[in-house]
């Protein structure tokens, strides 16, 4: 290998030294780990409790405060809490007073009986999920204006590494604290781990503000005084987005590019326990492997941003992810194989990182630093899109399809993101300006 590709690459994998990456890791397990309690573990609840596939995918529609967390992303970005943004300052302010709201919320879901009441199941989950979404609006926030821009590529992969930490205790380690205790107690550990996140935050710098970025609203009175705050905190995030060239097939592209991996996802642990597997050899299978092999993707899609350059991440692993789904159709033919599983997982779980990584870089290098939390909360929310709203399908589709065909149609869904992507990527080298700021870090 040439000397000075060698050094190229040797920079890249060096800005995972800073120690900024070692507080995002925790904060990305402290995001991770409400989102599986309130989907795939929940999923294993519901299913052993007897509810049918079908409500088990309309439970995905719980999350929808992660498609509109946008709308109160203002507040974060302007409001000053009592006692906390004191304290703490505001973006730290804000993060301990979700945590600790967001493990209240845990609890009462752990509480509620799904067979009994499974409508106070669904509340419960939905705040939750609000709770998880407002952390997540402070984290994303928090993790732009810390780092420098050279350095997204890099913290992108450190807050995947942390998120599927998260997600690991509360897939794995929930299914294996389920095989020994009550549901309730699942959860009551589940919410005392947030408080990794809060530890973080607390021994974390509180990153300097943007000018303009820093509200006084509620210093002000009178009915000027909340026009111009609107005007600042609400119109301006989502008019200086719309400066952007090709703002609107961005907005698109955000909502396609993981449609295929969020249908699959949400019924892949029925798929599992339909077709013979133990909770026990989905935590050891499913999460523990995958684990290791989604840190390693990414790992990877971290170095290949910061090598490759955005868009071209993008494409490379957004091809990967999709012929990822062809695994699983693989593995319905094959039927209850440990081996199969095991490289089904590996295959996807890799892939998956890879495309998180340049997904998240993508996403941060699209925010203003003047309304990051608004800005970011907007394009985030927009990929809960698939998760939620279009994904509350899959039970049906699953219900309705052989698996082999729904897993199919799972890769077929992956195509229209890809097909905008190449756009994108074509629009940028006639204008630079056209795809946001996805070029080379």
């Amino acid at each position: 290998m040439p000397r000075r590709v060698l050094s190229r690459w040797i920079d890249a994998v060096a800005l995972y030294r800073d120690r900024r990456m070692v507080t995002i890791l925790l904060l990305g397990f402290a995001s991770g780990l409400p989102l599986l309690l309130t989907l795939s573990t929940l999923s294993v609840w519901l299913k052993e409790s007897g509810v049918t596939k079908t409500t088990i995918g309309l439970f995905a529609l719980v999350g929808t405060p992660y498609a509109f967390k946008f709308l109160w992303a203002p507040l974060v970005d302007r409001l000053r809490l009592p006692l906390f943004t004191a304290l703490l300052g505001r973006r730290r302010g804000w993060m301990v007073a979700t945590q600790l709201a967001l493990m209240a919320a845990l609890v009462a879901l752990g509480a509620s009986d799904p067979l009994v009441d499974p409508w106070t199941t669904a509340l419960a989950a939905l705040v939750v999920a609000f709770c998880s979404a407002s952390q997540d609006i402070v984290i994303d926030a928090y993790r732009v204006e810390v780092l420098d821009e050279r350095q997204y590529g890099a913290g992108a992969a450190m807050i995947v590494f942390g998120y599927r930490i998260g997600l690991l205790v509360a897939g794995a380690g929930a299914l294996y604290l389920a095989s020994y205790l009550e549901w309730f107690a699942v959860y009551l550990i589940m919410a005392a781990l947030v408080l990794v996140g809060t530890g973080a935050i607390l021994f974390g710098p509180e990153p300097e503000a943007a000018p303009g970025s820093a509200g006084d609203g509620a210093a002000r009175v009178g009915w000027a005084a909340i026009v111009a705050w609107i005007r600042q905190a609400v119109i301006a995030p989502f008019a200086d987005f719309m400066t952007r060239g090709g703002w609107a097939a961005i907005l698109v592209f955000v909502i396609l590019y993981k449609l295929g991996d969020s249908l699959a996802g949400i019924m892949a642990n029925p798929f599992y326990l339909e077709l013979g597997f133990t909770k026990i050899e989905i935590a050891n299978v499913s999460k523990l492997f995958g684990l290791a092999a989604t840190l390693l993707g990414g790992f990877v899609g971290g170095v290949l941003v910061g090598r490759r350059g955005i868009m071209t991440s993008l494409m490379i692993c957004g091809v990967l992810q999709m012929l990822s789904n062809l695994m699983f159709a693989v593995q319905a033919l094959v039927g209850q194989d440990i081996a199969m599983l095991t490289l089904t997982i590996g295959v996807e779980n890799l892939t998956g990182g890879m495309g998180t990584a340049a997904f998240v870089a993508y996403l941060s290098r699209l925010c203003s630093l003047s309304f990051t939390a608004t800005q970011y909360a907007l394009l985030s929310a927009l990929t809960a899109v698939p998760r939620t709203m279009i994904s509350s399908s899959g039970g049906w589709l699953a219900d309705n399809l052989d698996w082999v065909s729904f897993f199919l149609l799972t890769t077929a869904a992956a195509v229209p993101g890809l097909l905008l992507l190449a756009w994108l990527m074509r629009n940028e080298r006639r204008s630079p300006t056209v795809a946001g700021a996805g070029g080379a870090l």
